[in-house]
């Protein structure tokens, strides 16, 4: 279950008890919106904010590994090592057509490979409704991935905390960023799904919707997807 101190903060910012509260995140990346969409909404950020020590490693990557990996293969050449042919080339070291078949997506039936979902499974994908209009500020509100969910007998609130790092059991400065009146939303979810792997989706009522995973606190998730699926509450 949420720590105390999170519960009390829960307390305070929404003024009663919750009914159910889940950490959750966009479990996908946000899809890139089209640029006219973007630069009106604001261009804000798509992706989370790195901490600082993440730059510490890719400078510490660049300038240490990288050189001796270059060190490395310059050993192998003036040790008159040679590699050997790829494997599944024909004469000469020419790819075969099957290769050429392979890199360009095609099967060995001609046929094309399966084009990518525009979406990502994320949303709808009209950036025009509720839920895309929350994605395309998702990190406006918070550099954070984690956002709580929390539900009470009238409302969804969505907190976040403006901290790049957050540890979800003892995290005490977070604030309600979006909140919907169930009329205009309904939280969709299935109770039994595997630990690490469950999903949720909010449904607005213009038509959209956005799928949320990488529930945080086991206990508090099990709870929150009993609360919202309809077969268990039927």
């Amino acid at each position: 279950m949420a720590k105390r101190k999170v519960q009390r903060r829960v307390r305070a910012i929404l003024g009663e008890d919750p009914t159910a509260v889940v950490w959750c995140e966009i479990h996908k990346g946000i899809p890139t919106p089209p640029a006219d969409v973007h630069r009106a909404a604001g261009k804000g950020p798509l992706k989370p904010g790195h901490h600082w020590l993440l730059y510490v490693g890719a400078v510490a990557f660049f300038f240490v590994v990288v050189p001796m990996m270059l060190i490395d293969r310059l050993d192998d050449r003036l040790g008159g090592t040679r590699s050997e042919p790829r494997s599944g080339r024909g004469p000469g070291g020419r790819s075969t057509a099957r290769d050429r078949r392979v890199v360009d997506g095609q099967g060995s039936a001609g046929g094309t490979g399966r084009a990518e979902d525009p979406t990502n499974g994320v949303f709808d994908g009209d950036w025009n409704l509720t839920a895309g209009r929350l994605l395309l500020g998702w990190y406006s509100q918070s550099p954070n991935p984690k956002r709580l969910v929390m539900l009470t007998r009238d409302r969804v609130c969505v907190a976040a905390s403006p901290r790049r790092r957050l540890s979800p059991t003892k995290a005490d400065d977070f604030r309600i960023v979006t909140e919907y009146p169930v009329s205009e939303v309904r939280v969709v979810g299935e109770a039994g799904q595997p630990r690490g792997f469950a999903t949720f989706r909010l449904h607005f009522s213009d038509g959209s919707w956005l799928e949320l995973g990488r529930l945080a606190q086991p206990d508090d998730a099990d709870r929150f997807l009993r609360v919202v699926d309809p077969t268990v509450n039927q």
